[in-house]
């Protein structure tokens, strides 16, 4: 404690150090740019021309938008570097996650180039998960003067939170230290927008030899959400707790301690050139842009963009922060048929729970089609605990129709690209930072990420809502309304295809029947209600696979049991100690659900 006192009685900024870092940046970083062309030296794309027509066919009360539905994590990346190049104007980034790796140093790099071509660029990142290499961001702040970058909520005034400062966060200000900006948005010219799930890191584009995401981002152009994502940023960006790096102490004493010498930024001596180069030149090839993305562009009306307020965790109750929550609730609230769900942590917030348990109860019941991870895999084994105790909850309460995400999915080589490459690099399934499980074997191994919603197959919601209550009440979120059945078409059946039999486990009622079943089912239930020491370890669900030669069924219709083996709880898993872990977060961890 004694520690942590005096840890907060240094943790304001240092504004003499500021003022200095301040001067050296201005007199240090350059400020021409190469180009003279009105248009900064963008170049063409067929992007520019989708826009073009979006803006004279759109009508007052009457928008017209283009979108493009991203599945593949490199296909998104390709698209963020050719729009980068493309811009004219302006870029504005939004992430929750900044790393210092390929695709982190590969997109600076970018926007490094068009800051030098004239173009405005402006970066704002989460603290607590972005760039921890003060040498990188202290050389970001002198790359030039039309790039800045900033960073959202900084713990103590710092860029870098050190395990002492993280424990003083929670301590002296838990409310605040929480509260992180989940949002992702790449925005160019005020008009062309990518939304979604994807962060700045390998893993969320197919890069990583170990584990990779699969998403989902929507690439949208016109000018009515274009707006929509103008002002959101905008609000973001002139906030109090998006922080220049010169406010940063850390950042501040490395630029001073270097003086005027200035250090271009640098890829770490480990990157792919041969990966990057090639995307690169994919991304700037107007015809392979054309053909593969804009082409297969859809043409739809109305596309709201979504984004809480900044502010939104300082005042829990004020509804007009709660936009996006407010606006899940009410859709899902108006299904009349059928709900495609897709989220990586199954954990309902109690408005969730209200919504589905209300839906259930209609006659007929509207039917919830739900696809989620795995413990094998999730990226988040604590937060799979707390999904698993609540398991029978789901089933019969809520009757949701639950599918979990393989670690190496059937389908891997489409979802992933060059995932034969991939798998060469060697994986030995160990554990790492995010809670990922050791496996039964070695791999590329995948785990959902994407968050996504249909409704009634005419109306989806894409972005960085997780549906969850760390996104209800204390995470800033934001994505895409879209009200056209073809992209509902799209992105369910890209759900549809993550939950089919070679890619996910159906989760379904124990073959448990008599007497025994029904009393392991009532001690399975007073367990389940204990806030605490849930730790009956005969569970109401299991996982079930496809038997070879069977057609797939739904749970609870005729034939579901001959058709389908149990392969327990944990599939793939091989670890017991993980069981256990995950088993002791169960039952002592119901009163974490808000903040997991």
């Amino acid at each position: 404690m004694l520690a942590i006192l005096l840890l907060l009685g240094g943790c304001g900024l240092n504004r003499p150090l500021a003022r200095r870092a301040d001067a050296l940046v201005a007199a240090t970083r350059p400020q021409a740019t190469d180009c003279t062309r009105e248009d900064y030296c963008a170049i063409a794309s067929p992007y520019h021309e989708l826009a073009a027509r979006a803006r004279a066919d759109s009508a007052t009360g009457e928008p017209v938008h283009y979108v493009n539905v991203i599945e593949r994590g490199e296909d998104s990346l390709l698209l963020r570097i050719h729009l980068i190049r493309a811009a004219r104007r302006s870029i504005d980034i939004q992430t929750f996650i900044w790393a210092d790796d390929d695709a982190g140093w590969l997109v600076l790099d970018e926007l490094a180039a068009a800051a030098r071509r004239g173009v405005r660029v402006r970066v704002l990142a989460d603290q607590l998960f972005s760039l921890d290499d003060v040498e990188w961001l202290a050389r970001i702040a002198r790359t030039h003067a039309n790039l800045e970058f900033r960073l959202y909520n900084p713990t103590f005034s710092e860029a870098v939170t050190q395990p002492l400062e993280f424990a003083a966060g929670l301590l002296c200000c838990f409310s605040r230290f929480n509260q992180r900006m989940h949002n992702k948005l790449l925005l160019v010219d005020g008009e062309i927008g990518i939304a979604g799930g994807r962060n700045y890191e390998n893993r969320y584009f197919d890069w990583d030899q170990e584990f990779d995401y699969r998403d989902r981002d929507v690439l949208v152009l016109g000018p009515a959400a274009g707006a929509e994502m103008q002002a959101s940023f905008d609000r973001f960006w002139a906030h109090p707790r998006a922080v220049p790096l010169t406010r940063l102490n850390d950042v501040n004493r490395r630029i001073v301690a270097d003086g005027a010498t200035r250090t271009p930024l640098q890829p770490l001596g480990s990157v792919d050139r041969e990966r990057i180069e090639s995307l690169r030149a994919r991304a700037g090839d107007e015809g392979y842009v054309r053909a593969g993305f804009a082409a297969q562009a859809l043409r739809v009306g109305r596309v709201d963009y979504f984004s809480d307020a900044p502010d939104k965790a300082a005042r829990p109750n004020d509804a007009a922060l709660l936009e996006l929550t407010t606006r899940i609730s009410s859709l899902l609230a108006g299904a009349e048929r059928r709900i495609v769900f897709e989220t990586p942590y199954l954990v309902l917030s109690r408005r969730a729970r209200e919504v589905f348990q209300q839906l259930q109860r209609r006659k007929p019941p509207v039917q919830v089609f739900v696809s989620t991870n795995s413990l094998a895999a999730t990226d988040a084994f604590y937060v799979y605990a707390l999904s698993y105790k609540y398991k029978k909850r789901y089933l019969k309460r809520y009757g949701f129709e639950i599918h979990e995400f393989k670690p190496f999915p059937e389908d891997a080589p489409e979802f992933i690209a060059d995932y034969d490459r991939l798998a060469g690099g060697g994986n030995t399934g160990r554990y790492h930072r995010y809670g990922r499980t050791p496996l039964v074997r070695g791999g590329v191994r995948l785990g959902l990420h994407a968050k996504s919603i249909v409704i009634d197959d005419r109306i989806s919601l894409i972005g960085s809502h997780n549906f969850d209550p760390r996104s209800d009440d204390y995470n800033t979120e934001s994505g895409f309304i879209i009200y056209d059945t073809q992209v509902a078409a799209r992105v369910g059946a890209a759900i549809e295809r993550n939950a089919a039999p070679g890619n996910a486990w159906t989760i379904a009622k124990r073959r448990r029947g008599g007497l025994l079943g029904r009393i392991n089912n009532a001690i399975g239930d007073l367990s389940t209600s204990l806030p605490l020491f849930d730790l009956w370890p005969f569970r109401y669900a299991s996982s079930f696979e496809l038997a070879p030669g069977c057609a797939p069924s739904r749970p609870g219709t005729p034939g579901f049991y001959a058709c389908h083996v149990d392969v327990g709880d944990f599939p793939e898993v091989d670890l017991p100690l993980k069981t256990i872990y995950t088993r002791i977060v169960t039952a002592f961890g119901a009163g974490l659900v808000g903040i997991l």
